[in-house]
């Protein structure tokens, strides 16, 4: 079993679901409950990131095990998933930065955007995760760029 993955993958979504709550709780007028769920998320979406990039260090990463067919597919997909994640977390740092500067109006402007972004990004993480691990699993750890451009 790939337990850092399943772990780390369950941390993104744990995180996703916090966000999803705590703009909930915001749109409700709970400042102080959108506040805890928010920080929760941030830092079980930090975990993740430590996880994932303790993994990318030591270990590589995992290559696409599937058919040749879903090769180019799958890392067209991965390159989007990326990009969303890296999207994210910068919009996230900026949101919660906002926050504890208390510049509310930007941080409800960026907030809305970090927080859509997230909610998409959790689900094709979970997506990597289902293809390299559960559908086509196999692939062996290379090293990031190879793993992420499929060469």
């Amino acid at each position: 079993m790939h337990i850092l993955p399943t772990i780390s993958t369950t941390f993104i979504v744990i995180s996703a679901i916090l966000v999803g709550f705590g703009w909930y709780h915001i749109v409700k007028g709970n400042r102080e409950t959108h506040q805890k769920l928010m920080v929760s998320g941030a830092i079980f979406a930090l975990a993740f990131f430590i996880i994932y990039m303790s993994r990318t260090l030591f270990e590589g990463n995992t290559a696409f095990g599937g058919p040749e067919s879903l090769k180019l597919p799958y890392h067209l997909f991965l390159f989007f998933h990326i990009t969303l994640a890296t999207l994210g977390g910068v919009l996230g740092l900026i949101t919660l930065w906002l926050a504890y500067k208390k510049r509310f109006l930007k941080h409800k402007k960026i907030g809305r955007i970090a927080a859509i972004v997230w909610l998409l990004t959790a689900p094709t993480g979970v997506a990597v995760y289902v293809l390299l691990y559960i559908l086509f699993p196999g692939g062996t750890s290379k090293p990031m760029l190879d793993a992420i451009f499929g060469l």
